[in-house]
């Protein structure tokens, strides 16, 4: 048979109460029992010679009276009972016993006890009930979210135990349904943006068979180039969220993120600016990962080059005609890095919606060779290192956009 945890609580604290109150009961009657004076008894024979003495204390024998114990001269001893004193003529009854004391009467006392009980069950029940109702909030809410309905939640009552748990187990619940979420907008992006290349290669292997040039097999080579970059975008993004949800963290290391900065700006001709860090002054470490601390700022300085061109050029211009520049800032606390363009720059309503997932700017799409992973894995990298990364204006008042991203040290 099944208990419920509040009857259990609830005949917990009444077996104590109870256990308590015969516990005072016991101790209460010994102290309330006077101890019986010295009582001086001589035990005569025919002869009138004393054949036994004592000066003790008598005992008492409940409902008999008092017991002395007096030591015969020859050998032995002899107990003398004195019962207790019968009322004499015209007295009235003798008082009734009380509570406590050596005279309680043993049903009263089992009374007493009864109403203890009694009134530790009433007023206990409401406090143990609204103990467990809280906890069978909480399983009612598990159970909807267990069966699928990830939106489940629990009502925060208290701030003892109980309601703590309601509050952790709404957290996770708010992060279980912000990964899957994420997954599924993942995969469903993902094969939205798996159509149009693979429909790019359908389309020039057919025309490759009946009219075979140089141009359909660059436009190939171009789409299998870029179905491998969407692949990999993809599973470094799948990666990086199991990471930040703690299912397995990427093994760190030391990673010079100065050292990086650099290679990756000779690697696209763009002029990299350090200040804050002395001649003989060693280039700070920060614990990271170096493969995607390189893909953070690869991807930054790409999408500068790419889609921040000032007006009247073409795509791929100079990065120092540009204007696509890069600046580290070493602070005590944190490092620095600002990727900055002149191109026509980012509305202030869509600087926070560019870093999701397959997003793109009105007028952009993927022939502009961006399928809208890039900025969103420099957050999520920027997260998986305990940074920040922030779009906003310039600040010297010209064009384009600054992509700040703060390293703590």
């Amino acid at each position: 048979m099944r208990m419920s945890l509040a009857l259990k609580i609830w005949l917990a604290v009444v077996a104590a109460i109870t256990v308590v109150s015969m516990a005072f009961v016991i101790v209460a009657r010994q102290q309330t029992q006077p101890p019986s004076p010295a009582r001086e008894v001589l035990i005569r024979n025919e002869a009138g010679e004393i054949i036994g003495q004592s000066d003790g204390r008598p005992v008492r024998v409940p409902g008999q009276g008092l017991e002395i114990a007096v030591p015969l001269q020859g050998g032995g001893t002899l107990y003398v009972l004195l019962p207790p004193r019968r009322s004499g003529p015209g007295e009235g009854p003798p008082p009734p016993p009380p509570f406590l004391g050596p005279r309680a009467d043993p049903t009263r006392l089992l009374w007493l006890l009864g109403l203890i009980a009694l009134a530790t069950a009433v007023a206990t029940w409401p406090i143990v009930r609204g103990l467990t109702r809280r906890l069978d909030t909480l399983r009612e809410g598990v159970d909807r979210w267990g069966q699928g309905d990830l939106r489940a939640r629990v009502a925060l009552e208290g701030t003892d135990e109980a309601g703590e748990l309601a509050q952790h187990f709404n957290s996770a619940a708010d992060r279980v349904e912000s990964l899957v979420g994420s997954h599924r907008a993942l995969l469903a992006n993902a094969s939205h943006e798996l159509r149009s290349p693979l429909a790019r290669l359908r389309m020039a292997v057919a025309l490759q068979q009946t009219q075979p040039s140089e141009a359909l097999r660059t436009e190939v080579d171009a789409s299998i180039r870029e179905l491998d970059a969407l692949i990999d975008e993809i599973l470094l993004a799948s990666r990086l969220s199991a990471s930040e949800g703690g299912v397995a963290r990427l093994p760190r290391e030391s990673v010079d993120w100065v050292g990086i900065a650099a290679e990756e700006c000779a690697r696209l001709s763009v002029p990299l600016d350090v200040q804050g860090l002395g001649a003989d002054e060693p280039v700070p470490l920060i614990d990271g990962v170096p493969r995607l601390a390189q893909r953070l700022v690869r991807n930054l300085l790409t999408n500068a080059v790419r889609h921040g061109i000032p007006a009247g050029q073409g795509v791929g211009a100079d990065p120092l005609i540009a204007g696509v520049q890069a600046h580290i800032q070493v602070q005590p606390q944190a490092l620095v890095l600002t990727v900055r363009d002149r191109g026509p720059g980012i509305p202030p309503d869509l600087r926070e919606a560019i870093f999701e997932p397959f997003f793109r700017l009105p007028g952009r799409s993927e022939r502009d060779g961006s399928v809208g992973l890039g900025l969103a894995l420099v957050r999520s990298i920027a997260q998986e290192h305990g940074a920040t990364v922030l779009a906003q204006d310039p600040g010297d008042g010209g064009p384009g956009v600054a992509f700040v991203v703060t390293l703590p040290r």
